[in-house]
């Protein structure tokens, strides 16, 4: 590392030093920066006074003090005046116990991809039948992190690229992507057999609110339910509801590509045992039964309650369920011969009826 010594020029003034600081090579552009304010100051306290500095810079003579004594000490080396390091000498140590870290490594290791949350509730049964003190979510986050940097979990499907520019090689993780089953002309004969599922985006008062809709192709019981945001944690969310409301079991599912029907959604209706078809790229013709739901309800509620969606989501959402209640149980649909499709489906389906979660304060009307 080249030091430029400046003793000789030393004689011409602090101006000197500041037509020599760009030769030192090895300094960040941010450093020499600071030295040639710093030294700007150093000649401007020289010229004037210290009432004029502080007026001009609002430096104190103390720190200009320690600028020129640091020069001096240092062989009128401009790097002397580089700002030093704020990095703690001394790091406060890690309380977590051993144990817990070894857990953790070892729960991540079996259960490759699992976040913090997961980890939580069986590290603190762990620790609680041991005796020690379990960790927060966030400290075992940072386990993860730490372990990860120490390359002390498994790595599956990584990538190694050249950088274009720097020649540097990187590591990615190369996105294991299931094959995507079609419909292929299915045809379901049973309620639950197949639901179509879509996503609406409504944009208000420059807002954007994502509506989840579900349609049943053979009874037409239909639901949904709005969000701030779409990803795949709320369209799970929304596959828990639906699965918890629906008078029926359901088999199988139809989307688009969106993302939000991936990850955490495609992990919990694995888990649930649901197929899951995809529409083919760019042809929301394939989702057509939901989409002339989107139609519906757009212009028989969303329409008129876009504010309420805006202003007050859950609101929207209880003033929704009063809506799907009303649709699926007194609204006529002509496609199933001008009956409601909860009253299709016990007369058609069901020998002895029983009452669904969906109708709650209405169940007998």
């Amino acid at each position: 590392m080249q030091q430029i010594y400046l003793e000789s020029y030393f004689r011409s003034g602090y101006r000197g030093l500041m037509n020599y600081i760009s030769n030192i090579a090895h300094m960040s552009e941010h450093d020499q920066k600071i030295i040639k304010h710093r030294l700007k100051v150093i000649e401007f306290f020289d010229e004037f006074d210290l009432k004029a500095t502080k007026l001009a810079f609002n430096i104190g003579r103390s720190a200009i003090f320690d600028w020129k004594h640091r020069l001096k000490i240092s062989g009128m080396r401009l790097s002397a005046l580089a700002p030093k390091s704020r990095k703690p000498h001394k790091f406060r140590q890690s309380s977590v116990d051993p144990l817990v870290k070894e857990f953790i490594q070892h729960y991540r290791t079996k259960h490759q991809g699992v976040d913090k949350a997961t980890i939580k509730q069986p590290l603190d049964a762990c620790c609680k039948s041991i005796n020690i003190n379990s960790a927060s979510e966030s400290t075992i986050g940072r386990i993860i992190k730490e372990l990860k940097d120490k390359n002390l979990l498994p790595k599956n499907n990584i990538k190694v690229t050249v950088n274009g520019k720097t020649g540097k090689l990187k590591e990615r993780t190369k996105l294991k992507r299931q094959k995507k089953i079609r419909r292929n002309g299915y045809i379901p004969t049973d309620p639950g057999d197949l639901l179509q599922i879509d996503t609406i985006e409504i944009l208000v008062n420059g807002l954007k609110r994502y509506v989840v809709t579900a349609y049943d192709i053979v009874t037409a019981f239909s639901f949904a339910y709005a969000y701030k945001s779409t990803t795949s944690f709320n369209a799970r969310d929304f596959m828990h509801k639906l699965l918890y409301i629906a008078p029926f079991a359901i088999q199988r599912i139809q989307t688009d590509n969106g993302s939000e029907f991936e990850k955490y959604f495609r992990e919990f209706i694995k888990q649930k045992g649901i197929i899951h078809f995809h529409n083919y790229p760019n042809h929301p013709q394939s989702n057509c039964y939901v989409e002339n739901f989107n139609g519906v309800i757009q212009r028989q509620f969303i329409d008129w309650h876009s504010q309420t969606l805006a202003d007050n989501i859950d609101q929207f959402n209880k003033d929704l369920m009063e809506y799907l209640i009303w649709y699926n149980t007194e609204k006529v649909h002509r496609r199933l011969h001008k009956v409601p499709p909860l009253k299709y489906y016990l007369d058609n389906f069901i020998k002895q009826p029983q009452q669904s979660d969906m109708l709650w304060t209405r169940a007998t009307t």
